[in-house]
């Protein structure tokens, strides 16, 4: 049973470099124009789904168009992986958002205000 666990997490590492290198390469939908991340993916034991998470920079709208425009290249990419990965099926893929490098991002700004003197008042993580 082990063994199974190790080889949906080496498939699940081997899905993530293949989308992310699509991703970076080959995606030719108009909407995915922001800094996407792959940033991990997860399948299940029976690799027949993989979620697939991103992190996009930009504003809400923007990052909604991409999650719009990753949504519609899922099936090219199914076909592909299952392709490059030698899958008797290719797992059905998801994209999720992965929020932690906005929120990185956002605790270093707050750290460095703080830093300078310039921090927020207390309650007001936003301004």
């Amino acid at each position: 049973m082990a063994s199974d666990n190790r080889r949906a997490d080496r498939v699940a590492e081997a899905i993530r470099e293949e989308v992310a290198t699509f991703l970076a390469n080959d995606a030719k939908d108009p909407r995915i124009t922001r800094l996407v991340t792959v940033t991990g993916a997860e399948v299940t034991r029976d690799l027949r789904h993989a979620k697939v998470f991103v992190s996009v920079m930009g504003t809400d709208a923007e990052r909604k168009e991409t999650f719009e425009g990753l949504a519609s290249v899922a099936t090219h990419l199914r076909a592909r992986v299952g392709r490059a990965l030698r899958l008797r099926l290719a797992p059905e893929i998801t994209f999720k958002p992965d929020e932690s490098i906005a929120r990185a991002a956002r605790i270093e700004d707050l750290l460095a205000r703080i830093k300078e003197g310039n921090a927020p008042p207390d309650g007001d993580a936003d301004a």
